[in-house]
């Protein structure tokens, strides 16, 4: 396995919508190496959720993994919100945008339509951390971020931070 380099905000690669994934390409060693290596990035960033956007690789397709232990993986692959209900404010932060948090409102319980691993069909109900994360990984599909819920100015802020951040790491 090995680390991929996770885009930073405000880098435009986070701003492009990701392809569909064909169902045949999923069985591919290459693939579930790709899997693999999402994993361990995720795992070693720390975060809880990663989408292939995020590693400059535009399909439809992330892992999460919300459980304290690290031992519950998850892979969504074209995934599509089928419902939402209710709503639920949450600090979300994210790896593309480090050290940055923010209050974010985002459906409360959700149903999800992916395939897996395996790339079998699956159906999710969920709620609470676990769909925040689906419904933050989902939007980087989309080319959206978090910090595309706050304020321009707040926004701007952001981009100055990171931009201070990375002189000074320099």
């Amino acid at each position: 396995m090995a680390l991929l380099p996770i885009l930073e905000f405000p880098d435009p690669r986070l701003r492009t919508r990701a392809a569909t994934v064909d169902a045949a390409q999923v069985a591919t060693p290459e693939f579930q190496k790709l899997l693999d290596d999402m994993f361990e990035t995720m795992y070693e960033a720390p975060g809880i959720g990663l989408a292939a956007s995020q590693v400059d690789v535009h399909q439809r397709f992330m892992v999460i993994d919300v459980s304290e232990g690290k031992d519950a993986p998850m892979v969504f692959i074209n995934p599509e919100i089928t419902a939402r209900d209710g709503d639920q404010v949450y600090q979300e932060g994210c790896l593309s945008v480090p050290g940055i948090f923010a209050d974010v409102t985002r459906a409360n319980r959700i149903t999800v339509r992916y395939l897996d691993r395996q790339a079998r069909e699956q159906e999710l109900t969920t709620e609470g951390l676990l769909a925040v994360c689906i419904q933050h990984e989902m939007d980087h599909l989309e080319g959206k971020l978090f910090v595309d819920y706050l304020s321009p100015l707040k926004r701007e802020m952001v981009r100055k931070k990171l931009a201070k951040q990375r002189r000074h790491a320099a």
